[in-house]
């Protein structure tokens, strides 16, 4: 029994057909992937960029309570500010003790987790 061209030809049918399919999942598989990684990827840089602004505001009020020593708030005292035009839900917390002053920014995007930047200046002679 020879194989004849007929014969081979009877014996292939089908098989492209399986070989575009299976080339189609793996193209959709890494345009997935791809896409994975895109959204992660925005998600990561609008943290990012939320977590510089926090950092600046903060950095900000503490050159205002140096610049303006007459505006210092009194010894153990809070004092919040809205800042929710610059952060989403965000809130300025400032607290006093003795010299010491604590900055925290807080802020919330929508669905997420609260998050916290803070930090202490000294100010002496206030």
């Amino acid at each position: 029994m020879l194989n004849t061209p007929s014969s081979q030809k009877q014996t292939q049918q089908g098989v492209v057909i399986i070989e575009v399919m299976i080339a189609i999942l793996i193209f959709s598989i890494g345009v997935l992937g791809i896409v994975g990684m895109q959204a992660t990827m925005m998600k990561n840089t609008t943290e990012s960029k939320f977590r510089a602004d926090a950092s600046y505001i903060a950095q900000q009020q503490i050159g205002s309570l140096w610049a303006q020593p007459a505006s210092l708030p009194a010894n153990g005292s809070v004092t919040t500010l809205d800042i929710s035009s610059r952060l989403p839900s965000g809130t300025l917390t400032i607290t006093r003790a003795g010299d010491q002053y604590t900055i925290a920014v807080d802020w919330q995007q929508p669905g997420e987790a609260a998050h916290t930047y803070t930090t202490i200046a000294t100010i002496s002679g206030a």
